[in-house]
């Protein structure tokens, strides 16, 4: 017994002290978009942020798993947390000394990247221990708020502050924030999960109980199959959505406030999907949100990419950002049923880092077809610009947008693979929920 807050009344009051955080990261990393952006006005440039957050995070994910399974679970939040927030008060200082330059935020991106293999892991087990089973549908849809909803006020709060008090005043503000959030954490109280004999099977070195992550997923080919639906999902979607900041600005003559109002579409479609999804908890049958959602999403998307300028991206961005907390609600909620709590640090980070393989090579993709092939061949009287000039237009943007048609097009298509295939298909009949499992002990780890 503990008095301090604890279940759904705890959960929300971590769940209050991210979102605010990462209102304030999700500010500063539209500003430090435009910083970017106008400083190399080049996609591949954008893009190799994503690429050297997303490289650490991946590499030491299987690590960073294990720790959270080793560890007390409120220390790896707080640990994430603050590694963030150190590297975002080293770029506040350097901003404030006028030493920024673009090439210094991939070295932060590296920091960011480490920092975030511990907290996804160590907040998606947490909520298996704070709330029923019940419950997890409506938990991970306000996870999904925390990535939705900031970002329909981050754009336009950040346009907005940007003349006023510049970008060394957000960040300022972000570092701030870190502080809430940590506080949050340190006044709840979350539970270590009791230990099962499938979490005994796996113990061993920590380079054992890493690999031990992947051995669980590969055994299991319902698990397995999920996951490369997300992988294939993400290469596509990852293409697509690393273009789209750079297509909106090459098609507005740098125009922020454009940009900004689009992304603030799409995240609040996020948070109006989150809210639906906090309050229904999605499909009984929950691989429907997953396959479904995934269809949905890839051939909306494709609308983002289509001439027609703010009408069009804007229904593009709205109709392929509302399902989002959908897919990763009901997704989340399979693995959480799933899985035993004590495995869930190193299953959840094998499974990560199967879903966001592609997430180091899509950026790359992305910005190398927009700068030197799609870009110039739409520009000029190719085949490719008579081609499709119809659809996605011609001159600056016009390369990238074809790209996110495409790209739209072969994400829907994964989604619909995966209902022809009854390991995937039948994944939650397939597989059995962790509470039917017998417990090794009875008492917490």
């Amino acid at each position: 017994m503990t008095k301090r807050p604890a279940g759904m009344f705890g959960f929300t009051v971590v769940w209050l002290g991210q979102i605010v955080s990462v209102l304030a990261s999700s500010m500063s990393q539209f500003a430090l978009t435009i910083f970017v952006f106008e400083k190399t006005g080049s996609a591949t440039a954008l893009g190799l942020m994503q690429v050297f957050f997303i490289t650490p995070f991946l590499l030491i994910s299987p690590i960073a798993g294990v720790m959270v399974d080793r560890h007390n679970r409120k220390l790896m939040m707080m640990v994430s947390d603050l590694t963030a927030g150190l590297a975002t008060l080293a770029v506040l200082v350097l901003q404030a000394f006028g030493l920024l330059h673009y090439w210094h935020l991939y070295i932060a991106s590296v920091v960011y990247g480490l920092g975030n293999a511990f907290q996804w892991p160590a907040y998606s087990a947490a909520i298996s221990t704070m709330v029923s089973k019940e419950q997890y549908g409506r938990a991970n849809g306000m996870m999904s708020l925390i990535e939705a909803g900031p970002g329909v006020l981050a754009p336009l709060l950040a346009g907005a502050l940007l003349p006023l008090i510049g970008l060394t005043g957000i960040l300022f503000f972000d570092v701030a924030t870190f502080l809430l959030a940590i506080g949050a954490l340190l006044i709840v109280h979350i539970p270590q999960p009791p230990r099962t004999e499938e979490g005994q099977q796996g113990a061993g070195s920590i380079w054992k109980e890493a690999a031990y992550g992947f051995k669980y997923i590969f055994a299991r080919p319902s698990l397995l199959g999920l996951q490369l639906i997300f992988f294939m999902g993400n290469l596509f979607s990852g293409i697509a959505f690393t273009l789209v900041s750079p297509m909106i600005l090459s098609r507005t003559a740098n125009n922020s406030s454009t940009l900004g109002f689009i992304l603030s579409l799409g995240a609040g479609a996020g948070v109006v999907g989150g809210v639906i999804m906090s309050a229904w908890g999605g499909f009984r049958k929950r691989v429907h949100g997953v396959l479904g959602g995934w269809l949905w999403s890839g051939l909306a998307s494709i609308l983002i990419g289509l001439i027609g300028g703010v009408p069009v991206w804007a229904a593009g961005m709205i109709l392929s950002s509302i399902v989002v907390p959908l897919v990763n609600g009901s997704n989340q909620a399979i693995w959480q049923s799933k899985v035993a709590p004590d495995l869930q640090g190193r299953v959840f980070s094998a499974r990560r880092l199967i879903a966001w393989f592609t997430n180091p090579i899509s950026p790359i993709i992305a910005g190398t077809l927009a700068d030197f092939v799609l870009e110039p061949a739409m520009r000029t009287q190719s085949g490719l610009s008579l081609t499709f000039g119809w659809m996605v237009g011609t001159g600056p943007g016009a390369g990238m947008g074809l790209i996110i048609v495409f790209c739209g097009v072969l994400a829907g298509l994964v989604g619909l693979t995966g209902y022809f295939v009854p390991a995937i298909r039948n994944a939650e009949s397939v597989l059995p929920d962790h509470d039917v499992l017998p417990a090794a002990e009875a008492t917490p780890a």
